[in-house]
């Protein structure tokens, strides 16, 4: 399912999305763009990242998501998991240190797929071999 997702996803939301470059979501956010995907930047925090618009909410962006690609903390999952139910995403991907069974079982009861405690910038590298 990794490799599937990886290489047929062309759009991610990125939650939780960072202005700060030290930050794990801004380099993977900005891996994936430089790779070739459409990044949409969620987080109610930011009115913009790297020139592109940021939104407040997954209910708020313009296009399809494949994949929702989680940054914030566990606690939180179940709630994205919902909302990228809600707008009909292909995937819930929580990253690295991510973990919350419950927001998986909500994705998947609503027909994503999902990946747990993975980051999604790594997988794409040895997928894609994009460096």
């Amino acid at each position: 399912m990794i490799e599937r997702l990886v290489r047929e996803s062309r759009t991610v939301a990125v939650v939780g999305l960072s202005a700060s470059p030290t930050r794990p979501s801004h380099g993977v956010a900005s891996y994936l763009r430089s790779a070739g995907l459409t990044v949409y930047p969620v987080n109610p925090g930011l009115e913009s990242w790297e020139g592109l618009p940021a939104y407040a909410s997954l209910a708020e962006v313009p296009g399809e998501i494949d994949i929702v690609d989680v940054f914030r903390q566990p606690a939180f999952a179940v709630e994205v998991a919902a909302a990228a139910v809600e707008v009909g995403a292909g995937a819930l991907w929580m990253q690295l240190g991510v973990i919350s069974p419950e927001a998986a079982e909500v994705a998947a009861a609503g027909g994503l797929d999902v990946v747990m405690d993975r980051c999604l910038g790594v997988e794409h590298r040895e997928v894609v071999g994009w460096s």
